[in-house]
């Protein structure tokens, strides 16, 4: 039961997660590295992560379409690429435990954002939320993110809702100096009358949450 607006376009993006083999991190790192501009030849990368803090040994990466025929083509377009398939998945395959993919809107009231200067930590946090979709919590989601917003210790980069995968998840990319410049606003976040109320009306709509500290990777075109 997800109901509720979203942007009146066709656009959505895939959010695809990467478990790594523990000792085969570096060696991932260094494929994609070398080989992923033949992937970025076929459609827009938003961005590319690894994972710091909150999960060990694991990659995000988001990736942006036109609508599911776009995304259709594109795949086709890689199954008959042989430097793709030959390259980069021959030696990145072996090296993966696990994938998931997931797509998501972005929410109507947000605009994919990009960071003030190059450099920093990108924080990715999942919230999930009870069912009813944004027409439920969407409101009151809103509130307490702008709540942090206004508090000016973080940026906003961008808020997805789940189309497939499990329902009624959020997503929010968040972008800070350092993880001591988000520690400081985060402690003075818990201080803000504003905040605190905030997010009180929001989580009478949360199931769960967690979070990662991101590090993007050499490729990611938000770095």
């Amino acid at each position: 039961l997800a109901t509720g607006p979203r942007q009146n376009n066709s656009v959505f993006y895939e959010i695809r997660t990467y478990d790594i083999k523990p000792s085969k991190m570096k060696e991932f790192v260094d494929v994609v590295n070398k080989y992923f501009h033949l992937r970025t030849a076929h459609s827009e990368l938003v961005g590319f992560w690894s994972a710091e803090l909150g999960a060990m040994n694991k990659v995000v990466h988001v990736w942006k379409y036109d609508n599911f025929g776009h995304r259709t083509a594109v795949r086709h377009a890689l199954a008959n690429d042989k430097d793709w398939q030959g390259k980069f998945l021959a030696s990145a395959l072996p090296l993966i435990e696990k994938q998931h993919n997931e797509v998501a809107y972005l929410v109507p009231w947000c605009q994919l954002g990009k960071p003030p200067k190059e450099g920093g930590v990108y924080e990715w946090v999942t919230f999930q939320m009870k069912p009813g979709g944004p027409a439920l919590w969407g409101e009151a989601f809103r509130a307490a993110v702008n709540s942090h917003i206004n508090t000016g210790y973080t940026k906003l980069i961008g808020v997805f809702h789940t189309e497939y995968g499990l329902l009624n998840t959020v997503h929010v990319i968040w972008w800070n100096e350092s993880a001591d410049q988000r520690a400081a606003g985060r402690h003075s976040a818990h201080e803000d009358a504003r905040v605190v109320a905030a997010v009180r009306d929001s989580v009478r709509f949360l199931d769960s949450q967690q979070n990662m500290l991101l590090i993007p990777l050499q490729c990611s075109p938000l770095k």
